[in-house]
């Protein structure tokens, strides 16, 4: 675990990673401006994190760590009406899973509810914050547009007696939802329309997941969030360009309340990336209306969803890496993740043998009844990865595609009179063919070179293709699933069609009938392997006694290596 909470004892330094909030970070700390450094990452439990949080998550705990600061997990739960215990579950999950820890330091901006009240009702008995009766549509249409001011309600200047009276017995539950809101008097003139009289405070009547029914007055997320950050001294609040223009707003309300400290925000441009969606809106149509499995899909960007695709977290890790710190949105290709992510599975990942689309193979000249153990390295990338032994006996499977009944000319593998290598084992040679009544080849006849045992033999034949294999009765049955990009069109819904006109029909696959060798019964939810030749895979939680199931997490072939090399790795 890359725990940055405990790191507060330990000599801040530059770190290796240079960006500009990195660079901020380290002139606060040279010049004194700051003694140590405190970050947090402060998502809504209001739906689940995807690939756009782990940004965030790993800037934020990334900076604390390299600097020898902590970083805060903090809740900004505002809104009962949105906000579920599962979600702050699965949140927690999620950022441990990608390797970082938050010590003692989790905190909820609903553990300062108290503290926010009293600051309102400072506000309000200086006259800077008032309780208007407008409704939310009429509040709407007096706060103007980009090009015109907006206009006073009409309950703006009532006196601060009446204010603390109504604000009171707000909170004591007199009111209605939507019957009043407690609003800052800033600027219904200003040019950032943020600053056009905010809303502090609404009435909801709802349950609070952590407060229950303590409050039916709940703080905007506007008000809350730079308040729980001073309370809790964060340093730097990290946040993306959206938020940009709510930095007014946030500096005007810690310049007007006695807050402990004063934080400074930083924005960075969000992740986008090509044939992917993260917008919570449409993450959360689509598992409403049936296009995905649900949260934990494997074609979502959400973590959980990646996670049992069986994409390693340290791979999320360098892909945000790769993708760097900006100030200026952009949109990478979605090839790059991947392409950190099979970096990662290439090095680490075990190789086991399956055949997802089985033909028999009878070795002829074998003896019948004999079972033989093969050595078969576990990853050829790691000489520390050790062998397995994987059984080989008389009739066996291969992958129908390697062989051809007329081959054109490139094609090296399997084909009538032609010798290949069968991985660990021996050289075969097909002598013939049977087909069902369809034209379907059903069985392929071969013989064996019992001198070829481990893959050579004396005289040095070396054929031109080496082919994985199962024996036909040691393999265990199971459903492979077929992951690609959710949406056809790198860029959904451009040029204003609807999102969901660019689903990708084939991206889920579902096959049935493959085989896989037994040692894949024991590989546990969560690890990924290779199946060599074909792609790397995970088991997922839907396999169950006799048949597994699992699920492709990525091809072999990289295809942002290739866009690279042609320089045109820099975005979509």
């Amino acid at each position: 675990m890359l725990s940055s909470a405990t790191m507060n004892t330990e000599t801040a330094s530059t770190p290796e990673r240079s960006d500009f909030v990195r660079d901020i970070v380290a002139a606060d700390l040279r010049e004194g401006r700051i003694d140590s450094v405190v970050t947090r990452f402060p998502p809504e439990p209001n739906g689940y994190l995807h690939i756009g949080h782990a940004k965030s998550i790993c800037l934020n705990f990334g900076i604390a760590g390299e600097f020898g600061g902590r970083c805060h997990l903090r809740f900004d739960d505002t809104n009962p009406l949105k906000e579920e215990q599962e979600y702050i579950d699965s949140i927690q999950e999620d950022v441990r899973w990608l390797g970082f820890d938050w010590g003692q330091h989790l905190y909820f901006a609903s553990d300062y509810f108290e503290q926010l009240y009293d600051w309102a009702v400072l506000l309000v008995r200086d006259g800077k914050a008032y309780v208007d009766d407008l409704s939310a549509d009429e509040i709407r249409s007096h706060r103007g547009t980009l090009t015109e001011p907006g206009s006073n309600s009409r309950w703006r200047d009532r006196g601060v007696e009446e204010n603390l009276d109504l604000f009171a017995r707000m909170r004591a539950g007199e009111f209605p939802n939507g019957a009043r809101v407690l609003r800052a008097k800033i600027d219904m003139a200003s040019g950032n329309i943020n600053l056009r009289d905010p809303i502090m405070y609404r009435i909801v009547h709802a349950t609070h997941p952590r407060t229950a029914d303590a409050w039916c007055i709940y703080p905007s997320y506007d008000f809350a969030h730079g308040q729980s950050d001073a309370i809790e001294g964060v340093t730097h609040s990290i946040c993306t360009l959206e938020f940009q223009d709510h930095r007014p707003l946030y500096d005007w309300f810690t310049a007007n309340l006695p807050v402990p400290s004063v934080p400074h925000q930083y924005e960075f441009a969000r992740l986008n990336l090509t044939h992917t969606v993260l917008s919570k809106r449409v993450l959360l149509r689509l598992v409403n209306e049936g296009s995905v499995r649900g949260w934990d899909d494997p074609r979502m960007p959400t973590l959980t969803g990646l996670r049992r695709r069986g994409f390693p977290a340290e791979g999320l890790r360098d892909f945000v890496a790769m993708a760097g710190v900006a100030r200026a949105d952009s949109v990478i290709e979605v090839e790059m993740l991947e392409h950190a992510v099979r970096d990662i599975l290439n090095r680490n990942a075990p190789r086991r043998f399956a055949v997802l689309d089985p033909v028999k193979v009878v070795i002829d000249n074998y003896p019948e009844g004999l079972t033989e153990e093969m050595e078969v390295p576990n990853n050829p990338e790691d000489p520390d990865a050790g062998t397995r032994t994987v059984p080989f006996t008389r009739e066996l499977w291969i992958e129908r595609e390697d062989f051809m009944e007329d081959p054109p000319s490139k094609f090296f593998r399997l084909a009538p009179g032609r010798e290949v290598r069968l991985r660990s084992a021996y050289f075969i040679t097909c002598t013939d063919f049977l087909k069902d009544d369809d034209g379907r080849i059903v069985e392929l006849h071969c013989t064996y070179d019992p001198a070829s045992r481990g893959g050579s033999t004396p005289d040095g034949r070396r054929p031109k293709a080496t082919l994985h294999w199962l024996s036909a009765s040691h393999t265990i049955p199971a459903e492979v699933r077929l992951y690609d990009h959710l949406f056809t069109s790198p860029h959904p819904s451009a040029g204003g069609r609807d999102i969901f006109e660019d689903l990708n029909p084939e991206s889920e696959v579902i096959l049935s009938g493959c085989l896989v060798e037994p040692s894949l019964v024991s590989v546990p939810i969560g690890e990924t392997v290779q199946f060599e030749r074909v792609g790397y895979f995970c088991p997922d939680p839907d396999s169950a006694p006799g048949v597994l199931v699992f699920n492709r997490t990525l091809g072999l072939r990289d295809t942002w290596a290739k866009l690279q090399a042609q320089g045109r790795h820099d975005g979509a």
